[in-house]
């Protein structure tokens, strides 16, 4: 009988089973703020503190509107004018790559594509980027070639229209003639700020692309297939060291 009795110590502390120690909201890991699903989730659609294609698309699309609000009324200087020395065609297209990329951010931008639509829709906003880089080039190229042409020249006005002609010391001695411009300063001056106006809106647009294309090869190839890669490898090296 003495040895099935317990201790009186042990007797008066009633504690509750070791098993029963842990109360029911400590089982499982708590769902916080910083749950790795949430986080790539957030780096997906984050960028520097800011929502991408968010900020290049916004920048696309108002540097596409100056481009061809200044181009039309460089157009309506004079009739004469060349589709190529008024580049309201580079703006309307770096418009239309700006759409896109708002387009694509309405349609939850991720980083991984998950559809068919979301790889077709990167890839489009990919290549019209680039197309927009050379296009905004091209027409920094022809404003550049223009406002150089006119600080060679001396006009002179007629009845309707503006002569100037490039001194003949020029081995390409020509006459440029700038038809319903009475007064050759909107020539000289205003036509010439209007060029200078486009050499700057269009390099600062095709940077804006060319960042828009790096920004997008880089989520596309540079972090998700080498991170893809590296797990890989190391899943092979850690399954090897197993067997």
């Amino acid at each position: 009988m003495g040895k099935d009795r317990q201790p009186r110590g042990q007797r008066r502390q009633g504690g509750p089973p070791a098993g029963d120690a842990t109360g029911p909201d400590d089982m499982g890991p708590k769902k916080g703020t910083g749950a790795p699903k949430q986080c790539g989730q957030e780096e997906a659609r984050t960028c520097c503190g800011c929502r991408f294609p968010l900020l290049l698309a916004l920048l696309q699309l108002a540097l596409g509107i100056a481009v061809t609000v200044v181009g039309f009324l460089m157009a309506s200087i004079s009739p004469s004018l060349l589709v190529r020395d008024t580049p309201f065609w580079a703006g309307i297209l770096v418009c239309l790559v700006a759409y896109l990329g708002l387009f694509m951010l309405c349609v939850s931008y991720q980083v991984d594509e998950q559809t068919c639509i979301q790889f077709v829709m990167k890839l489009l906003y990919f290549l019209l980027s680039a197309l927009g880089l050379m296009v905004c080039v091209l027409a920094a190229a022809f404003a550049a070639h223009h406002y150089t042409r006119l600080n060679r020249v001396t006009c002179g006005a007629t009845l309707d229209a503006c002569h100037c002609k490039v001194p003949a010391s020029e081995p390409l001695s020509r006459t440029f003639v700038y038809r319903d411009v009475t007064d050759c300063t909107s020539i000289t001056f205003t036509f010439k700020v209007f060029l200078l106006t486009q050499m700057i809106l269009n390099l600062v647009c095709g940077l804006v692309c060319l960042l828009a294309c790096f920004v997008m090869w880089k989520h596309r190839y540079q972090v998700f297939y080498v991170g893809d890669r590296m797990y890989s490898l190391t899943t092979s090296e850690g399954q090897q060291q197993k067997v």
